[in-house]
Order: structure tokens, then sequence, then C-alpha cells
């Protein structure tokens, strides 16, 4: 895949960019191991003001930036300039918050004294030059909530963006170099997905994220293995949206519209299959379908569009194929289900009923603004089909009896369980999936620690 913009909504080709050679790309390793030695011992303090300084040139860029990602994925520019606000957010909310999460642990004087030790503390060091291997469709979030914690907890990053936002990426290097940071603090390297492999061998890279396909993390997560390096994976997800009869169900299905089109569709924990108790279903999915229908497509760049087109033609066709598998195997088609016929890769907002296990779009992702419903004739019911699944990363069930919500929270299989709202990562709430979703966590404490040397320092007497 050649590493260039490529403008979704016309597929015009904009701009086009050489891959780093060998050289290249060797001097920026050298680099970051270089940095590493000296900003790990930088303050808290130190790590703090350069964060936020990013953050204010991140408010001051909002526009811009916002039309960059727009142009080079496709997502409503109104959602760009939000993901933007979001990663400044975040940014302050580590600057703030890092040296607390990561301060010293003391157990208790019992277990000091049962070891003989007369002091003992649990410490958080840096490990080194991090690799990240970031996709598209979140193309500045997914890499601050890494960069953030990564650069507060004293660690180095190297960025392996999407090669369909090469300005991006590109802009995130200078974003950090204009806060402050030595250039080897955060490094992008324009390079293909073919060099990953032998990134990631590379002695001097400690640890590895992802954020991506489970194709791409199987890879990752071998590689790492055979080199035995810390990973974090974030992959796929075919969240539930359940609805229970007790549930709010115009509000629930207003929320429902936009946890399944958020980003046009293209999120991994955006809401794809909607359970809904039979005594809720009638209801809920004649105002599901109508709100969907009622959602503007056009021009991304335009302030009332609220479906752009989708990041590419393969990413289109891969969407068209499971909705055409499913009709085949007699899924009804509720709205959508058909490409419009104007430039651009566009597919509309669809919802398909009557899905069955033998079809597809049952136990793959559908990366786009398709949503599948299913009923369910009872609370275990409804659990059942929603970890039918190979994905666990989050979930969103609607109810307002407590004691569904307690089953939920103990059976569902997902890293999240989100009771009448919609699932949203936040910097304070641990983020990740089980299953083919992925392991580890990132934001909050638990993000910033999965990236740290937990050192017990053991004191005699």
């Amino acid at each position: 895949m050649p590493i260039a913009t490529v403008n979704p909504a016309n597929g015009e080709t904009l701009k086009t960019y050489e891959a780093m050679g060998e050289e290249e790309l060797e001097r920026r390793l050298q680099l970051a191991e270089a940095t590493f030695r000296t900003y790990r011992t930088t303050t808290f303090a130190e790590r703090s003001r350069l964060l936020n300084k990013a953050a204010d040139l991140l408010d001051e860029d909002q526009q811009e930036i916002g039309r960059v990602m727009t142009t080079e994925m496709g997502k409503p520019v109104k959602q760009a300039r939000a993901e933007a606000a979001k990663c400044a957010k975040a940014m302050r909310w580590y600057a703030e918050r890092a040296e607390g999460l990561l301060a010293d642990e003391v157990p208790a004087e019992s277990d000091v004294r049962d070891s003989g030790a007369s002091r003992v503390r649990v410490h958080y060091r840096p490990i080194g030059p991090v690799l990240a291997v970031m996709p598209w469709n979140f193309p500045l979030w997914q890499v601050i909530r890494f960069a953030a914690p990564a650069l507060m907890a004293g660690n180095v990053g190297l960025l392996k963006h999407a090669s369909n936002v090469p300005q991006t990426a590109l802009y995130l290097e200078d974003l950090f170099h204009r806060a402050g940071f030595k250039e080897g603090c955060f490094q992008t390297l324009l390079v293909g997905s073919g060099a990953v492999d032998a990134i990631l061998r590379d002695e001097r890279v400690k640890a590895a994220t992802l954020t991506g396909s489970e194709p791409a993390g199987r890879a990752v997560a071998a590689t790492s293995g055979e080199m035995i390096k810390k990973t974090v994976l974030e992959l796929g997800g075919s969240d539930p949206f359940v609805v229970m009869p007790s549930a709010d169900l115009d509000r629930a299905a207003q929320v429902a519209v936009t946890a399944r089109v958020q980003n046009n569709g293209q999120s991994c924990i955006a809401a794809k299959r909607f359970i809904v108790h039979t005594d809720a279903y009638d209801a809920f999915a004649e105002k599901f379908v109508a709100g969907m229908k009622a959602l503007k497509i056009g021009d991304p760049l335009e302030e009332s569009t609220e479906i752009g087109p989708l990041s590419s033609e393969q990413g289109r066709a891969d969407l068209e194929e499971l909705v055409d598998d499913a009709k085949r195997s007699g899924a009804q088609v509720l709205c959508g289900g058909e490409r419009p016929n104007w430039p651009g890769w566009y597919y509309p907002p669809t919802v398909l009923a009557g899905i069955t296990r033998e079809m597809r779009i049952h136990r793959e992702e559908a990366f786009g603004p398709v949503a599948t419903l299913y009923r369910a004739g009872d609370l275990d019911e409804a659990i059942l089909i929603a970890n039918d699944s190979f994905f666990g990363l989050s979930s969103n069930v609607w109810t307002r009896d407590e004691n569904e919500v307690e089953r939920f929270a103990r059976d569902l299989e997902a890293g999240g369980v989100y009771v009448n709202g919609m699932t949203a990562s936040h910097p304070a709430f641990p983020f990740g999936g089980v299953k083919r979703s992925g392991y580890g966590r990132e934001l909050s404490g638990h993000g910033i620690r999965e990236f740290c040397n937990i050192t017990t320092v053991w004191q005699g007497a």
C-alpha cells in the first residue's frame, strides 16, 4: 500500500510520500535510544509542562488538523475537530495525574517486617522506546492515548501510522517537537507494514502497542512473543447493544444510531449487533430504522454532513461483501443495502434483520454503517447472543432493572459494559478487550503502567 493521502470523498490522490530507507530508519532508532537515556531522568513537572504545551498547540491547530483528518480518511469534519479536542483533554489529564499514578507504592508494614526488611517500595520506571502501530480510523486519538501516558512515564515513542494518513502522522511528530520535546522523544516512521517485523525485532525497541486488525495483531504478538517483548493489543470489535423492555426506547434508539454510525461506522467500539427483547423489538426497530434513514450523507467537509465516505475503496468492497452474503442467505434489508451512484467510497446507513449464525456478518466485524438486528426471547437469550462472538471489546445495555444490570455486568464477555449509554473511551477509565479483541489496557492508571518496569526496592535493616 503506498504512503499517500487519497481523498475518500472523490478518490483523488493529494500527496504521496517515499518510505524511509534503512539508513534513515537506523538514524531514528539510534536517536530514540540516545534520547531515552536522558529523557527518562526528567522530572514529572518538566514532562507535564511539555505535554500541556502540546495540548495548547493542538487546541490552536484544531481547525487545520480537523480538515487534514477528514481529507485523509473521510470522517465528518465536526467529528474530526471533536477528536482533536478529546486528544488535548487526555494530554492534560495525564499531565496532571501521571505523577500520582506512578507514585511509589508501600506494602503493608506487617509484610515489610515479615520479609526482614526495614523498608520496601514498589517503583514504576520507564522501559525505553515503544513502537506504536496505529490505524487510520481515529488518526489522532489512537496515537495520543498511547503517547500521552508513555511520554509522562518517561518512555519515548516510535509511531508507525497507517499508510493512508501520512499528513496526520507527520503532524503528530511536529506537534511534540514544537511543544519542546527533544527530537527523539516522539518520531514518526514513514514505513510500510512490511517494515514492522524488523523494527520490532530490534533490541533497542522494548515494547509495542497495536490498534488494528486481528491479522496485524497476530503478527505483532507472534514476533513480540519470540523476542519476549511486552505488547498491548486492541483489535476488532463487534459490540452488542442490548435493549430490554424497561428501557427508555426513544432514548435507546436515538443513541443506537449514533453508536452505530460514529466515524462513518468505522470504529472498533461502535455498537454493531442490536439485540432486542421480543417485547420491545418492534417499537425499537421502527424508531432505529427511522433514525438511520434520516441521516444526511454527503461531503465530510460540510458542517451538516453526518455520514461521509468509507476510508478506502477496498473497505467499502469488504462491507458490501458482508451485506450481500447476508442478503443471499435470507437477511431482511430494513434500510440501505445498496451503494449510492456517485463518486467517492460512500455506503448508506443499513439495517439488516433475520440474521442467522451461518451468515458471515454474524461472525465478522462490519466496518461501516451497517447494523444487524436480533430478537431475544428473554435475558438469558440476550446474553447468549451477545457472547456468541469471537470479539469482546465493549458492550451496551439498556435497562432500568438493577438485577438485569448486575447480570449483564457479571456475564457479558467484554472489556466494558456501558449501561443506558454509548461506549466511549475516557482517559480516566481502562480501555481494552478480551477474546480476539486483544489484551492489555490503555488509558487510566492501568494504561500508563503497561509500559513500566514495576520494580521492587527492598532494603535490609
